[in-house]
């Protein structure tokens, strides 16, 4: 984002201030479709859940993936533009619930909008027939994570092996397996993980519909689809060639294949600013305190393993410098070692490309509340 502008806003809104620029949304979901034209791409609320984000993305033409009873009741009640009908109607194509793990209030408050929902073991089917009957079921297949910067597969999805009899049990237990699922990892840039995980979840199709079970019509794919963060994540137009070369030759023409990308459509399209409150110099090294740290913005540092680098709008020579957050609490902790000009307080400080699984998991510890959000580009 323009730095002029960036600075313009912090002088408006204060400081800490969380910028979303909506076209910059809309420009990611769009390039998403481009390198994955027969892809329905479910936007993961979980990596940033502010509603006028779901609104701006909905009306792209995007569908959504929910986590919670919370999120699920976010993005219903932010698409205002459709009567009462015409939403439950919207909750059946627009919205698959993608935790293999329910608990049973969740799964009743869900029951009447007929959802689909993942699972992964004999334990959720029974949970489910008993309060979601009325629920599609898609089943969550254990894959390869390798390289992922977050990785899943230790939490979450059968092994492959077991696959066709979880579709049997749900089967006898009256409920419909509408497809299956994988999760590759979080800001995967192995991709390798996506061709075996697509190996993996067309053996078991084949097999489950040799079995009978032919209504069997639709493939997650789930997310990982890595953010650019910097020039050593390979393009997504690498990925999207490879996805579509594997899918034409692995699945039959009437699987429809949907995917939860989060980290990609949102994480270049925040930025924060941020500003010195307070400057020492402990062994020789300059250490800044900014007005957000770990417990807000920056939480990806402890939650999602990234590594946020911390910008100045002042010019001059650098220094490896600390910088920290304002919190009484040493985790607080930002960088040991970022590259900055002499700062004063009162100085602002910028963080671009930290949309995602940042502001959504900020905090009031220690009596600090989240930064402020200013949205560019926003169209209501």
């Amino acid at each position: 984002m323009n730095r002029d502008l960036l600075r313009r806003l912090a002088r408006e809104h204060g400081t800490p201030l969380f910028v979303v620029d909506h076209d910059l949304l809309r420009r990611n979901l769009a390039e998403f479709r481009r390198w994955l034209p027969n892809v329905q791409p479910y936007y993961a609320v979980k990596a940033n859940s502010l509603p006028e984000i779901v609104r701006t993305l909905y009306r792209a033409g995007a569908s959504f993936d929910v986590a919670s009873l919370a999120e699920f009741h976010l993005v219903y009640e932010n698409i205002r533009d459709l009567p009462e009908k015409e939403r439950q109607d919207f909750i059946w194509d627009k919205i698959v619930y993608a935790n293999p793990i329910k608990d049973p209030v969740t799964l009743r408050t869900l029951d009447p909008y007929r959802p689909l929902v993942t699972y992964d073991n004999a334990d959720e089917i029974r949970k489910i027939a008993k309060h979601a009957p009325h629920a599609g079921v898609m089943l969550r297949l254990r894959v390869p994570n390798t390289g992922a910067m977050v990785e899943l597969s230790s939490k979450f999805g059968c092994e492959p092996g077991d696959a066709v009899g979880l579709i049997e049990a749900a089967h006898d237990a009256g409920l419909t397996v509408e497809g299956l699922s994988f999760h590759v990892g979080s800001q995967t840039t192995n991709f390798q993980n996506y061709v075996q995980a697509l190996h993996l979840a067309a053996g078991v199709l084949r097999e489950a519909r040799a079995r009978g079970f032919t209504k069997m019509i639709q493939l997650d794919i789930g997310g990982g689809f890595p953010a650019p963060y910097d020039q050593n994540v390979r393009p997504l137009r690498e990925l999207g060639r490879l996805l579509r070369s594997e899918i034409r030759r692995l699945f039959p023409r009437d699987i429809a294949v949907l995917a939860e990308p989060g980290r990609f459509i949102v994480a270049t399209a925040c930025t924060l600013v941020a500003e010195v409150i307070g400057r020492a110099v402990r062994d020789g090294k300059p250490c800044y305190y900014i007005n957000d740290g770990v417990y807000h913005t920056y939480s990806g540092i402890v939650f999602d393993h990234m590594k946020y680098p911390v910008k100045a709008f002042r010019k001059g020579p650098t220094q490896l410098s600390a910088v920290f957050g304002p919190t009484c609490d040493a985790l607080d902790t930002i960088s040991l070692a970022e590259p900055l000009p002499a700062l004063k307080v009162g100085d602002l400080v910028y963080t671009p490309n930290i949309g995602a699984y940042s502001h959504a998991s900020s905090t009031f510890f220690n009596g600090f509340p989240p930064a402020r959000v200013a949205h560019l580009n926003y169209e209501g």
